[in-house]
């Protein structure tokens, strides 16, 4: 019993050492600016779609590599500000796999043609938008609302859970997560993000009411937060795996930590762009 408790002291102290590690470079990228900013947000969705594509082992095939090409022109697009062309990618992107499809019929499976385009959406487009936020007016604010609805979330609802959890949320998906875990996540989220308005809004140029309207978008975020939490669960029970992988010591890969991220970056940017007068 004794050596079981110290390897669990050993993995909550990788995990807590590396959470740390991470939250340093995310926090030194924040403060470097937009462009380092953008730099992390591309590399940390390369790596994802990468996790993502071997998942369904196309990561060396020729839809992985149809698909990290797009991934490429896509960040390529962001840097630009060239959202308009977003549209001709998606359609190429798709003529392109249409094509490997058809004069690989036998070798590429449909699966694959699928996992490949839904994959590009997944997780680069949609994790394009932790940059999207940033640039916004009051970008620079607003970005720390997607940790908010996020990790604060996810934070909280597991210390609820462990005090207060009977009734199992998704029991399938993710048995510890709890109901009661779910609301103390919401709850203080949006306490979170309240608070966050209070102490910042001072400084912030495009919100008359910053207190109630981040207290909102940070509820709305974690309602999201725990969708994309579950969807990433689904994705490996579906192929039998625990984690995305281990470059995250104690935390799994960049999709076992930024799976919530990924529904909350958009969010965010949909919900701030309500708000903003």
């Amino acid at each position: 019993m004794a050596a079981v408790k110290k390897i669990d002291k050993g993995n909550m102290l990788t995990r807590v050492l590396s959470g740390a590690g991470l939250a340093v470079l995310i926090v030194a990228l924040y403060l470097l600016g937009e462009w380092t900013w953008f730099a992390g947000t591309a590399v940390v969705s390369c790596l994802g779609l990468f996790e993502f594509y071997r998942l369904y082992g196309i990561e060396r095939k020729a839809p992985g590599f149809a698909g990290f090409a797009a991934c490429a022109v896509f960040f390529l697009l962001t840097a630009l500000h060239r959202y308009d062309l977003y549209m001709h990618l998606f359609l190429l992107f798709f003529l392109v796999l249409a094509g490997i499809y058809v004069l690989r019929y036998g070798k590429t499976e449909a699966e694959e043609v699928l996992a490949a385009f839904f994959g590009f959406f997944y997780v680069p487009v949609m994790l394009s938008f932790m940059y999207r936020v940033r640039v916004m007016e009051d970008g620079r604010y607003l970005v720390i609302l997607i940790f908010i609805g996020s990790w604060i979330c996810d934070t909280f609802a597991y210390f609820t859970g462990v005090l207060f959890g009977k009734h199992k949320m998704a029991p399938v998906l993710s048995p510890k997560k709890s109901v009661e875990g779910a609301v103390g996540g919401v709850v203080f989220s949006a306490l979170f993000g309240a608070l966050y308005g209070l102490l910042f809004g001072s400084r912030l140029t495009a919100f008359p009411e910053p207190v109630p309207a981040f207290g909102v978008i940070a509820l709305f975020a974690a309602f999201v937060s725990m969708i994309g939490d579950l969807l990433a669960s689904a994705f490996k029970r579906s192929k039998g795996i625990k984690d995305y992988s281990q470059l995250i010591p104690g935390h799994g890969g960049i999709l076992d930590r930024f799976d919530s991220i990924i529904t909350v970056a958009p969010m965010i940017f949909i919900a701030a762009g309500i708000f903003i007068r």
